[in-house]
């Protein structure tokens, strides 16, 4: 049975990838009307919400796209940072979005970057001991109990992450309607764009959650 629910997460997430690089790749070619950069759009939506101290910066690579709380930079891709299209758009407001989260201490942000250093140091070693704790599971049953509280601190991430995201992006959506930044067709595609990249998050999640409860299964399974 796991290995049919790692088939049926594995078929959804390539499911929702696939979609979300199709949609980004039919919205970057939707010109904005307003020619506007998604530098410039981020550095508009900051100024609208009276955030001076955030610098929007390009980093290299593809989707690559952040914003960092501990140097308070919004981080955008080369080619969201330098194109005028629907996608780039979306991306540069959902990583204000971000920004502002973090301006207004976002309680679910706050529970994330807490989060953060233990899941970093979790994530090296994790496997590792769930690993050794199945090896040795009828010798030493408590190294597996240990591997999987630790691996439950990143699936509960997973999950925090969620609100952070799909928040994130309302932000976003809020402020480019408002402050009609876009036309309905950009907005729809904007919209539709962010849709895509949230639904990663909960593939995400989801699968982080399946492998726990695989875990707990084979720890349990012992005592019977």
């Amino acid at each position: 049975m796991y290995l049919i629910l790692i088939g049926v997460i594995m078929l959804a997430s390539w499911g929702v990838s696939y979609r979300l690089k199709s949609k980004f790749e039919k919205y970057s070619k939707l010109h904005l009307q307003n020619n506007m950069s998604g530098a410039e759009i981020a550095e508009q939506m900051l100024a609208d919400h009276g955030i001076r101290n955030v610098r929007v910066i390009s980093t290299p690579g593809r989707l690559t796209d952040h914003y960092n709380p501990s140097d308070k930079t919004v981080n955008l891709s080369e080619a969201v940072y330098n194109q005028r299209n629907a996608a780039a758009a979306a991306v540069a407001a959902h990583e204000v979005g971000h920004a502002v989260q973090h301006a207004t201490a976002y309680s679910w942000l706050e529970m994330r970057s807490k989060l953060v250093p233990v899941v970093s140091v979790a994530s090296n070693f994790v496997q590792w001991i769930l690993l050794a704790g199945i090896l040795l599971i009828n010798t030493f049953p408590e190294l597996l109990l240990i591997g999987i509280i630790i691996f439950a601190m990143t699936t509960l991430f997973a999950f925090v992450t969620l609100p952070v995201e799909y928040d994130a992006s309302n932000r976003a959506l809020a402020w480019l309607e408002n402050k009609r930044m876009l036309n309905r067709e950009e907005h729809a595609g904007a919209k539709d764009a962010l849709k895509w990249a949230a639904r990663t998050y909960v593939v995400a999640a989801i699968a982080s959650l399946g492998t726990l409860l695989y875990y707990v299964m084979i720890y349990m399974g012992r005592r019977d």
